[in-house]
């Protein structure tokens, strides 16, 4: 007697050999959300959930960090410890939102800083907590033109006077937002651009879609002075208002950056959201490492590739949503 396979099961198995082999799925919301559920795993569901809107599920729980009226919520909702999670890179972000600050031999390279009321807390005092000094700050790099990656960016160029990069398209939207402070205009990130400062280079990489100037950045990094490649993702959510136009610009760049990564032997991925790379449990496993166990952030290529299919997979989900005309 031959046992005919469930529907269900039929499209969860197409999904996840699509998923693995790197290939979309058929074209509907439903075999794109599948395709991406099974390339997620346990590891990468947080990437998952975060397209809740459009997937289904719960999405993962923001820390309360968010603004709210009469003023920022109270710090003990959002501060978390600085960590050294590489002997050249520094966690100096919040329990909803990363900033990185990479370490080399003339100075930092700062990315992200936060939303305003949350720069000083975490970056200043958090790289002195470390025994670094943040007038040693060369670059500021910005993900994208919103508040809760750039809003700390005033503040730090005033102070320390960094170099800030970010593209073109997200100064310009920067400076339309008004309710926060507005850094003077900087350099203009370019796809491809090297920023090195001392024995260390950055490669910036466009990933537009999560807003039209996104970027990424590919970090060199050492564990215990063994060299890694480690890398960002720039821009994460796309959802049922986001123009099928910058859909389509994210799932190229998934696709697109996935392909780099991969040559580029990266093991490594890091968010600027600290649930889409689990950063809060990577950093407590990072806290009790024992010497010679694995590097919790040094998850794999094969991990990473699949983090950027999930993506790529919600991209698409996104974009076969039925639209109203």
């Amino acid at each position: 007697m031959v046992r005919r396979m469930s529907p269900v099961i039929a499209i969860a198995a197409l999904a996840l050999s699509r998923a693995m082999a790197g290939q979309s799925s058929p074209d509907t919301t439903e075999a794109h959300c599948a395709a991406a559920k099974a390339a997620a795993g346990a590891e990468h569901m947080n990437l998952y959930n975060r397209f809740a809107e459009v997937c289904g599920g719960q999405q993962p729980s923001a820390a309360g960090a968010q603004p709210r009226r009469g003023g920022p919520p109270p710090q003990a909702v959002w501060h978390h410890d600085p960590v050294r999670v590489f002997d050249n890179l520094y966690f100096i972000g919040t329990k909803e939102h990363s900033s990185w600050a990479v370490q080399t031999s003339d100075g930092l390279i700062v990315i992200d800083a936060l939303f305003d009321y949350a720069v000083r807390d975490e970056v200043v005092d958090g790289l002195r907590a470390l025994g670094v000094s943040p007038a040693t700050m060369k670059y500021l790099i910005i993900s994208h033109g919103h508040a809760d990656h750039h809003g700390g960016a005033k503040f730090l160029q005033d102070e320390f006077g960094p170099r800030v990069v970010m593209g073109r398209q997200d100064w310009d939207l920067v400076e339309q937002n008004k309710t926060t402070p507005i850094p003077k205009r900087d350099m203009i990130a370019a796809d491809g651009q090297k920023i090195t400062l001392g024995d260390t280079t950055l490669t910036l990489y466009a990933t537009p879609g999560h807003t039209a100037g996104t970027f990424s950045v590919v970090i060199p990094v050492r564990d215990n002075g063994r060299p890694h490649v480690l890398a960002t993702w720039g821009g994460t959510a796309v959802g049922r208002t986001t123009s099928p136009e910058a859909i389509r610009d994210y799932i190229n760049s998934a696709i697109r950056y996935r392909e780099v990564l991969g040559k580029l032997g990266v093991g490594g991925i890091v968010s600027n959201h600290t649930a889409y790379d689990n950063s809060l449990k990577k950093l407590e496993a990072l806290n009790a490492r024992r010497p010679n166990e694995p590097h919790p952030y040094l998850v794999g290529a094969e991990s990473v590739r699949r983090y950027l299919t999930v993506a790529e997979e919600l991209g698409r989900a996104a974009l076969a949503l039925p639209r109203s005309r």
